[in-house]
Parts: C-alpha cells; sequence; structure tokens
C-alpha cells in the first residue's frame, strides 16, 4: 500500500483529497504547511507528497530538497501554471492544476509513484548512461534510458531496429548511432522506403549496370553501396517489397551488393539501421516480410516513446522550438502564456515532436499583436495552438447537488463554494480566495454552468 502525505491548507480540500485516496487503499497523512510537514514526518517514509504551492509560512517547493528521492505532485491555481512550470524545473514530478476531478487526480498519482518505483527497483548496475546526446531534448527516464541505449550500441556494428510512432524522432536516433560510431566520418545515407515507388526501389538501393531495363542508359551506383565504410539508414522498412528484402539480407549476411543487371556481386561495409511504426513480427507472420530479414535487423531494439508519456519533456521541447522559430523568422523572443502550457502539456500529440514543432512554427507565425504586447514578451497560443476541444476535454456540467458530508472533488468544492458565497463577495473577492483570476473565475462559471448573479447596481441600471 503505497503511503501519500497531503500538504494543503484548506482542510476541504485536505479532506476531499484524504477520502479520494483511501477510497483507492492508499495510506495517507496530512498537514497543513511545509513546517508541520517538516516537524510530524520522516519525509522518506512516504511514496509521493502532494503539496500546494501556496502554503503559509513556505511554499510547496520547499519541499523539493528535504524530499530527496520522493516526488512531489504540485497543486496550483489556473492563474499560477506558470510557477507550477518552475517547479517543475526545480524537481517537481508533476503538478496539477485545480480545481480538477477524481479521475485526473487518480491517473497522476498512479503515473508518479509508478515512475518512482520504476527507478527505485532498477539496480545501479544495470543503470544506462544518461550524458544527453545533441540534438535531443529531454530528461524524463525514458529520455534517459534512450540515450544509455544510444551510447551502448554506437560504438559498434550491431544492426539497429528503432520502432516508434510517426513523428517520435527516429531519424534522429540514427544520426546520434552514427556519430557516435567508429563511422562517423563516413557518410549517412537515408532513405525513406515508403516513399520511394516500388518499381524504383532496387534500383534506387542497390543501382543498375548499363542497359538492365529500359531506360538504363548509363550504369548507376545505389545507395547501398554510397554508404560504403559509414551507416545505412532505412525509414520504414516494412514497405520495402518482399523482391528487395531478398536483396538487401545478401547485404547483411554476406557484405555484397550487386546491382540489377550485373553478373559480379561488390564488397561493401555497411552498418544498417532500420526504422518502422510497423509490427514486423506480425507482418512476418502474415508472409508480407521476411522472417529471415526480421530476425536479421532486430538484434537491438530501441523504442521511441510517444511525446505523451514524455512528462516535463513536452514543455521543455515546447520552449526550445518556440526560441528555434522566433530566431528563425527574426521575431522578439516570446514566452508561453499559462493557456498555451496549459493546452500543450494536456494534449495527447497524436503527431508527436512533429505535431508539437509544426503547431509551436504555426503559432509563431500566426501570432499578431501589437508593439506593446510583444515587448512584454507574451505569447498567447492557446487557440492557434492545438483543438481547444481536445486540449481542455469535456465541458458537461457537473453536478452541483452534493450532499457537503459526502465526498466532494475540487470542481465540486470549487462550485459549493462560489454558490455560497457570491451573495456576499465580489467577483475580485472570489477570485481571490480561490486563488485564481476574474477571468479564469468567468470561464469556470460557464464551464460548470453557474451564472453569475446580478448585483443591485446592475438590476437598477436595466430598471
Amino acid at each position: 500500500m503505497s503511503h501519500i502525505l497531503i500538504v494543503e491548507d484548506e482542510a476541504i480540500i485536505r479532506t476531499a483529497l484524504r477520502k479520494l485516496l483511501e477510497r483507492h487503499r492508499y495510506k495517507v497523512s496530512e498537514a497543513g504547511s511545509v513546517r508541520e510537514a517538516l516537524n510530524k514526518y520522516r519525509l522518506n517514509t512516504v511514496d509521493l507528497i502532494i503539496s500546494d504551492l501556496r502554503l503559509p509560512g513556505a511554499p510547496g517547493t520547499d519541499l523539493l530538497k528535504p524530499a530527496g528521492d520522493i516526488p512531489v505532485l504540485i497543486m496550483t491555481s489556473y492563474a499560477s501554471l506558470r510557477s507550477a512550470v518552475d517547479s517543475m524545473r526545480m524537481g517537481a514530478a508533476d503538478y496539477i492544476a485545480k480545481p480538477f476531478d477524481h479521475d485526473e487526480m487518480i491517473t497522476t498519482i498512479r503515473r508518479v509513484i509508478g515512475k518512482a518505483e520504476q527507478s527505485r527497483i532498477q539496480a545501479p548496475a544495470e543503470k544506462e548512461s544518461t550524458n544527453a546526446i545533441a540534438g535531443m531534448i529531454g530528461n524524463s527516464q525514458v529520455m534517459r534510458e534512450l540515450y544509455g541505449r544510444i551510447h551502448k550500441v554506437a560504438p559498434t556494428d550491431a544492426t539497429v531496429l528503432v520502432h516508434g510512432e510517426t513523428g517520435t524522432g527516429k531519424e534522429l536516433v540514427a544520426r546520434a548511432i552514427h556519430e557516435e560510431s567508429h563511422r562517423a566520418g563516413k557518410p549517412l545515407i537515408s532513405v525513406n522506403c515508403a516513399a520511394i515507388p516500388e518499381t524504383l526501389i532496387e534500383s534506387e538501393l542497390f543501382g543498375y549496370e548499363k542497359g538492365a531495363f529500359t531506360g538504363a542508359q548509363s550504369a548507376r551506383e545505389g545507395l547501398v553501396a554510397a554508404a560504403d565504410g559509414g551507416t545505412l539508414f532505412l525509414d520504414e522498412i516494412g514497405e520495402l517489397p518482399l523482391e528487395a528484402q531478398a536483396r538487401l539480407l545478401r547485404v547483411i549476411q554476406e557484405g555484397e551488393v550487386r546491382p540489377i543487371g550485373s553478373i559480379e556481386s561488390r564488397k561493401v561495409n555497411v552498418r544498417l539501421v532500420a526504422a518502422t511504426h510497423r509490427n514486423l513480427r506480425q507482418l512476418a507472420a502474415d508472409r508480407k516480410f521476411r522472417e529471415d530479414l526480421y530476425y536479421r535487423i532486430n538484434v537491438v531494439q530501441i523504442t521511441l516513446a510517444p511525446l505523451r508519456e514524455r512528462g516535463r519533456d513536452i514543455l521543455a521541447l515546447a520552449e526550445h522550438l518556440l526560441e528555434k522559430f522566433c530566431q528563425k523568422i527574426e521575431r522578439p523572443l516570446l514566452r508561453l502564456s499559462p493557456e498555451a502550457i496549459q493546452a500543450i502539456t494536456t494534449y495527447a500529440w497524436p503527431g508527436n515532436v512533429r505535431e508539437l514543432e509544426n503547431a509551436i512554427q504555426r503559432a509563431v507565425i500566426l501570432t499578431d499583436r501589437s508593439s506593446a504586447e510583444i515587448d512584454h514578451k507574451i505569447l498567447d497560443i492557446d487557440l492557434d495552438l492545438v483543438p481547444v476541444e481536445e486540449a481542455r476535454g469535456s465541458t458537461r456540467p457537473r453536478s452541483l447537488h452534493t450532499d457537503p458530508r459526502e465526498d466532494l472533488s475540487l470542481e465540486d468544492y470549487f462550485a459549493r463554494f462560489v454558490i455560497e458565497h457570491q451573495d456576499t463577495m465580489s467577483e475580485t473577492e472570489l477570485a481571490k480566495k480561490l486563488g485564481v483570476s476574474r477571468k479564469c473565475l468567468w470561464e469556470r462559471r460557464q464551464k460548470l454552468g453557474i451564472p453569475r448573479k446580478k448585483t443591485r447596481r446592475s438590476a437598477v441600471a436595466e430598471a
């Protein structure tokens, strides 16, 4: 049973969280401030700390250093997402914006605890080198494991199969393997097997002799021969026709290539790196890919995680790309607004890094701001970046008729607080008490279906 420490000064939120976690079989301890947490508990005895960012006396980020390797999940209001992102740079495992629902909280907790447990059970002797690789952005666990695998396999001549969804950076991995190998001074030839027509792929890869077929006016060297001494990267190798697969198998097994129309073979020394997003084992079972070739290329397999599984890397990548495109089109250096940050970090990115790159570039190009706004270096790309419906999720109102003695989600708490205090507080006072901006308060009213009550002044004006 995982042990979670909640550090939150609002008693109602603490109680709601405790009941939620206990219902999901977590052991829970509570504290109302950083000082109480440090005085009352030994932080290294818990599995996760969930702390509000704004606490009396000291901010929740003051728990990061004494927590050591224990992950800290920061809670923050919608209006202070920038601070939450800064806390992640300081070492927080993740952040979650208030108000949020039960499913969102439990999913985040399971992900954070799962990653922490995976790191702890990994034996020191099995840990891979985590030195970053030029051109690759990210410091998440999956990226550190990727760096380690590349550092280990690059100095060898082993054939590598890179597997990952479209847009995850398979060619970057191939380039990194080449540049860290003893072949770095020789050519890296990249071929997208899906981009070359099936009737031309063999001649492109293996070359041909003069007169080998109609239109062969002269002999031509193939791309395999061009990579002699270096590395041949075959992207989307699953699209390679069976006839070409047989020729490629000979290159791997015998180290020789025979051009189309030739009776002689030529010796070549080529290191092969292949990539695919398809299940080659299943293709081999369906006889759409040669089984013997599959086992030849699958000596060392590197699997790239999709962007949605890379945690804080998403924001680091976005900020890197933002700076890159600002420089490229000679714009003032801009930064992401809290709304854009939330959109970026909550969107699933089915197109992975390539989709993120295109989105950031599009947003920078389409940004139309006055010079005054540009001078403040604020870029609000929430609407330009990703589909709002997908990034923000459903806007279906929640039920507000909850017995106060029953479990309250934080959205229910938000709604109840507004309904109970809007007669005695102004919008500014409500927003301040909830720790959000007036704009956020208005947006939450719209989402939860809570109309703003007319004040006496507005009623008189209408009369």
